[in-house]
């Protein structure tokens, strides 16, 4: 047989979920099954299997098997999706308070004059001011750690940052072990850099050390990219025992750490950085303390790191605009972005102490400090389809597929991102999700 042959069955897949003769959510048989119908062996099955995952036309849930999806997507750079206008968004997490506009604009009065701008239309760069650095190195400090300004690089977003980092640390064909449920965008990332990335084992307490070791005794690790501060998306915090042991391992191999930062505002944990300066890169940006109209990024470099961290930078077009700096540095020197910090700290208690309430009686992960939960499907319901029969009540949601570094290993769950919706439309979510989680899935369209 060709070894080209997985690739003529794939496509005779691909043609049956494109003619609909499988539909989404049917399910494919298991591989052994596939092969002995195809009379094919079934190595030969299990690269058929994973093909048609890598062109997304298939989903695997862990324990329940392999599904159409009735999406494809280009390799592996699918993430979330563009706001897609629906009434109740669980999907994008970006916390904003009804005050927070005048808050806001209260801060950049008097920036429109000619001679302020005159200096923020000028051309930013990677390091910005003095200034810039002081004021952000002051507004990044928490509890007892505080950043050494000329470690401090900016760029235009976060996501930046994660590209920034991961390409000044790892080459391309490179790999970087992380999380293996983990912030989707850094799987596009990665496939644009041609970074490998190799998902890492979990426990309650977050990546495991051993993980590490073993990922990096098997095939070299260049880095390691993990969020140890309300971990998106099942909102763990490592213990202080846990970041000791990571940042002895990372150590001892000789590993750079990229620490995604961008919920550390909701805790009060120093960053892993604050016990392995010279190892760990943390990132941050505004974002989501201030408005994702108003992005600003950071990276906490080691010192050594900085110049190669600086050329990514530069090289990559992620320089931050000078109006970015000129109202990030408003914001952050006169109090604003502190006082926005408070603000939306209390705004997540208050929203993940109504979503535990309102699915109370049903499996969720959560942080009471956190803007999202993961929520456990029943096992009447899988991910895809819970995802699509909310989308028909005008409920956005997020599939636990997006944030699977391995196709076909995702748990039968979905995140859901407590920031979007006013607290009424918050409780009316969360009702509607609660009444569809005790109905089961076969029963749903007969109940709408």
């Amino acid at each position: 047989m060709s070894r080209f042959e997985y690739l003529r069955l794939a496509d005779a897949v691909a043609a049956e979920i494109a003619n609909g003769a499988l539909k989404p959510g049917d399910r494919l048989p298991p591989q052994r099954s596939f092969a002995y119908e195809r009379k094919i062996a079934a190595s030969t099955a299990s690269r058929v299997y994973t093909e048609l995952l890598r062109r997304g036309l298939v989903v695997g849930e862990v324990g329940r098997g392999t599904f159409i999806s009735g999406e494809a997507r280009r390799g592996d750079t699918v993430a979330l999706t563009e706001p897609r206008g629906a009434r109740i968004d669980f999907e994008i997490n970006y916390p904003r308070l009804p005050t927070q506009a005048a808050l806001i604009a209260k801060s950049l009065e008097g920036l429109d004059r000619p001679e302020a701008l005159e200096v923020a239309l000028r051309q930013g760069t990677s390091t910005g001011t003095q200034t810039a650095r002081n004021i952000t190195a002051n507004f990044m400090s928490r509890n007892g750690w505080a950043p050494n300004p000329e470690q401090i690089v900016f760029t235009a977003n976060g996501r930046q940052c994660i590209a920034a980092a991961l390409s000044a640390v790892v080459p391309p064909g490179g790999r970087c072990g992380v999380e293996a449920l983990t912030y989707p965008f850094i799987k596009g990332i990665a496939a644009r850099l041609g970074v490998t990335l190799v998902p890492l084992a979990m426990d309650g307490d977050g990546v495991r050390p051993d993980a590490v070791q073993k990922a990096h005794r098997e095939a070299h690790l260049s880095a390691l990219y993990i969020q140890p501060t309300i971990q998106n998306p099942l909102g763990m915090t490592m213990s202080a025992a846990r970041r000791a042991d990571i940042v002895r391992t990372v150590e001892k191999l000789a590993l750079p750490v990229i620490e995604d930062s961008v919920y550390g505002f909701l805790a009060d944990e120093a960053p892993l950085s604050a016990l392995a300066p010279d190892s760990c890169i943390l990132l941050d940006s505004l974002s989501k303390k201030v408005a994702p109209g108003l992005a600003l990024g950071f990276i906490v470099a080691p010192l050594r790191l900085r110049e190669s961290i600086m050329a990514s930078v530069r090289s990559g077009g992620w320089t931050a605009a000078g109006y970015a700096f000129a109202a990030g540095q408003r914001l952050m020197g006169d109090g604003t972005a502190t006082e926005l910090v408070r603000l939306k700290r209390a705004d997540a208690q208050r929203r993940q102490q109504m979503a535990s309430e309102r699915l109370a009686g049903f499996e969720i992960q959560a942080n009471p400090q956190a803007y999202h939960l993961w929520l456990t499907l029943p096992q009447h319901w899988r991910s895809q389809t819970f995802v699509a029969a909310a989308a028909r009540r005008d409920i956005a949601l997020t599939p636990s597929t997006t944030f699977a570094v391995s196709p076909g290993h995702a748990p039968n769950a979905v995140r859901l991102a407590l920031a979007q919706p006013p607290i009424e439309q918050l409780d009316a979510g969360l009702r509607t999700l609660a009444g569809m989680l005790k109905t089961k899935e076969e029963d749903f369209d007969s109940t709408e």
